[in-house]
C-alpha cells in the first residue's frame, strides 16, 4: 500500500454549540480499500461524513486527500475528487435517469460561459461527451436500460443505485456510501455488495456507513467503530467482529452478560423448556437495529 493514503482525516472533532459531536476522530483510507464505518445512531457517522466532503468545517483538525488539505465547501471537494451518496435519497425525482447522472458530470465539464451561453461547439461537444459517459454509468450499475425514465418512477433499489452512478459522474478518487442498502432486501443488498467490488476495481477508493455489520462484515478490507464521537476500535473485520467494546457498544450490556443469556438460552433448548418452542429474535443494538441482519 501508499504510505501516503488517499484520503486522511487527521484528529477531527465537530462541536455544535456545547455538544461535541465529535472528538478527535482520525482516519486512514488506502489506495483501493473498502473501509466501513460502523456505530449505534447518534455515534456521529453522517456528521463525520459532512467533515469529509466539506459540508461542514470540522471545528478542529483537517481532512486530505492525496495530502492536500481539502477545502471546507462540498463543491471544491467533489471537484477535487471527494464524491458521496446520501442517507435519504437526493434525487431530482422528475428528471429521467440519464438527466440525473448529467447533473453528476457537469462537475467536469470545461465549457466557458460564452460557450454554454450561445450553445457553440465546444459546449455541444461536451453535451454529448457527458451524455455518452453517464450513458455508461448507468449500465455500469445496471441500470442500462431505464435511461429515459423518470427518477421517482424508479424503484427503491434503483434509485440507490441511481445516485451511486450520479457520483460516480464526478469521476471521484474516493467514493463515500451513507447506508447505501437502507431499505433493500437480501437479492439488493447483495447486488450492492457486488457493485461496490466493482468500483473498486476502477480504482476508486471506498467508505462505507451501514447498520448491516454482515454486509459490512463481508465487504470491507477495513473497519472503523464509532461510539459518542470517539472511535472506539478500527481493524479487520476479524478483529472488529472479536472485540468486546464493539458487542458493548452495539447491545448495551457487557459481554459476559451476552454470553451468559446465551448460554441459558441454549441449556433451555436443549432441556425442552418452555422458550425452546419460541423464536428467538433477532438481536438489535439500542437503536432498534438488528445485529447483521435487517
Amino acid at each position: 500500500m501508499s504510505a501516503t493514503p488517499v484520503l486522511a482525516a487527521n484528529s477531527v472533532s465537530m462541536v455544535f454549540g456545547g455538544l461535541t459531536a465529535l472528538s478527535n476522530v482520525s482516519l486512514r483510507l488506502q489506495e483501493g480499500q473498502i473501509l466501513g464505518l460502523i456505530g449505534p445512531n447518534g455515534a456521529g457517522k453522517t456528521t463525520f461524513f459532512n467533515c469529509l466532503t466539506g459540508l461542514y468545517s470540522p471545528t478542529t483538525g483537517n481532512v486530505q486527500l492525496r495530502g492536500q488539505v481539502l477545502p471546507t465547501d462540498p463543491a471544491a471537494v467533489t471537484v477535487a475528487g471527494v464524491a458521496r451518496t446520501f442517507q435519504n435519497i437526493r434525487l431530482f425525482p422528475s428528471m429521467t435517469s440519464l438527466e440525473n447522472v448529467m447533473v453528476g458530470r457537469h462537475s467536469r465539464m470545461k465549457q466557458g460561459p460564452l460557450a454554454s451561453l450561445f450553445h457553440g461547439p465546444a459546449y455541444l461537444k461536451g453535451e454529448r461527451d457527458a451524455r455518452d459517459r453517464s450513458r455508461e454509468l448507468l449500465e455500469f450499475v445496471g441500470l442500462g436500460t431505464v435511461h429515459d425514465e423518470l427518477a421517482r418512477n424508479l424503484p427503491y433499489g434503483d434509485q440507490r443505485r441511481l445516485e451511486i452512478a450520479r457520483a460516480l459522474a464526478t469521476d471521484p478518487k474516493v467514493l463515500l456510501l451513507d447506508e447505501p442498502t437502507a431499505g433493500m432486501n437480501p437479492q439488493e443488498t447483495e447486488a450492492t455488495r457486488q457493485l461496490i467490488f466493482a468500483i473498486r476495481e476502477t480504482g476508486v477508493a471506498v467508505v462505507v456507513i451501514e447498520h448491516d455489520t454482515k454486509f459490512i462484515f463481508s465487504l470491507c478490507d477495513h473497519v472503523s467503530v464509532l461510539v459518542q464521537g470517539q472511535l472506539l476500535v478500527e481493524g479487520t473485520p476479524d478483529v472488529v467482529r472479536a472485540d468486546p467494546r464493539v458487542i458493548e457498544a452495539y447491545l448495551g450490556k457487557p459481554p459476559d452478560e451476552v454470553e451468559a443469556e446465551v448460554r441459558q438460552y441454549a441449556e433451555e433448548a436443549a432441556h425442552g423448556g418452555p422458550e425452546s418452542t419460541q423464536v428467538m429474535q433477532p438481536i438489535r443494538d439500542q437503536d432498534g437495529h438488528e445485529g447483521g441482519n435487517r
